[in-house]
C-alpha cells in the first residue's frame, strides 16, 4: 500500500512540476513579447500611440500569469500537506528539472524565524 501511494504521489508531484515550469515559461515568453513591442515601435519610428492597446493587453497576460503562479504554488504547499497526511512526509518528491529546491515557507512562517546576523570576520590580536 505504501509503494502505491508513493507511485501515486511521484505521478502527482510531476504533474505539478511541469504545470509550474509551464507558468514560469509563459511568464518569461510574455514578458519577452511585452519588452520586444516598444523596442520594436522604436527601430520602426512609429509613434508611442501605436500597439499602445497591444502593449497594455500582453501586460494583463502578465499579472494574470502571475496570479495563476501564485495559485500553483500554493497548490504545491497544499499537496506537501496531503504529502504528511497519507504518511509520506518524509519523502522527498523527484523533480525532474534537477532543480534541487529547498522546500519553502510562507511568508507568515518567514516572519516567524528568528533573525540571523551575518558573521564579521575579526581581526587576530
Amino acid at each position: 500500500m505504501l509503494k502505491q501511494r508513493r507511485m501515486v504521489a511521484e505521478q502527482v508531484a510531476g504533474a505539478l512540476f511541469e504545470a509550474e515550469t509551464a507558468i514560469d515559461e509563459a511568464i518569461s515568453k510574455t514578458a519577452a513579447l511585452t519588452g520586444a513591442m516598444p523596442a520594436l515601435r522604436k527601430q520602426v519610428g512609429a509613434s508611442a500611440l501605436i500597439g499602445q492597446d497591444a502593449l497594455e493587453r500582453a501586460s494583463q497576460a502578465i499579472a494574470a500569469l502571475a496570479e495563476a503562479r501564485r495559485a500553483i504554488v500554493e497548490t504545491h504547499k497544499e499537496l506537501s500537506v496531503v504529502q504528511t497526511q497519507i504518511g509520506l512526509g518524509a519523502v522527498t518528491m523527484s523533480d525532474p528539472g534537477g532543480t534541487g529546491k529547498p522546500p519553502s515557507m510562507s511568508a507568515d512562517e518567514a516572519r516567524e524565524q528568528p533573525t540571523r546576523r551575518a558573521l564579521r570576520a575579526v581581526r587576530a590580536a
